[in-house]
């Protein structure tokens, strides 16, 4: 038996290959094999991909043209992917991207310092696959809710003025 009230139809699942369809993420990393493997893992997503090979890339691509998700190794040349986060999450247009750390350290150390940094999110590497993918899809789905909340709340807002 439903528990659905009769003529009720079940709610509509959103298909998860158009899901993030238009949306675009960032990894962030100085090492090719693992930019590749991130890439080929999230392949099935359905989002634009971009590479940086280090932190000051990352930051002139962030610029040049925002993405909806960070994956961030820690380790780089030039500028550490603590460094990296701490200056986009001071920055009122970046704040709000979600950034995941990705790296081979994995001391509790490491964890609290990236946290500190802003870190929305800490993957050691190697990388899960499944893992991955699961905090990708939950970290993009906020980021469209963030922006749909705040388009509601633009709008109030101009409502309420006229």
């Amino acid at each position: 038996m439903s528990p659905e009230a009769p003529g009720a139809t079940a709610p509509e699942r959103e298909d998860p290959m158009q899901a993030f369809t238009g949306a675009s993420i960032l990894v962030v990393d100085d090492n090719e094999q693992n930019l590749e493997l991130i890439q080929a893992y999230l392949d099935d997503v359905g989002c634009t991909l971009r590479a940086a090979r280090d932190g000051v890339d990352a930051l002139a691509q962030v610029e040049a043209n925002e993405p909806d998700l960070i994956l961030l190794d820690v380790m780089m040349p030039r500028m550490s992917g603590f460094q990296v986060c701490e200056r986009l999450k001071a920055g009122a247009k970046t704040r709000d991207i979600p950034v995941v750390m990705v790296t081979a350290l994995n001391e509790v150390g490491d964890v609290e310092r990236a946290v500190e940094s802003g870190a929305d999110d800490f993957l050691t590497k190697p990388v899960n696959k499944l893992e991955l993918l699961t905090r990708v899809r939950s970290l993009l789905r906020l980021r469209r809710f963030k922006r749909d909340l705040d388009r509601a709340l633009e709008q109030a807002r101009r409502l309420s003025r006229e």
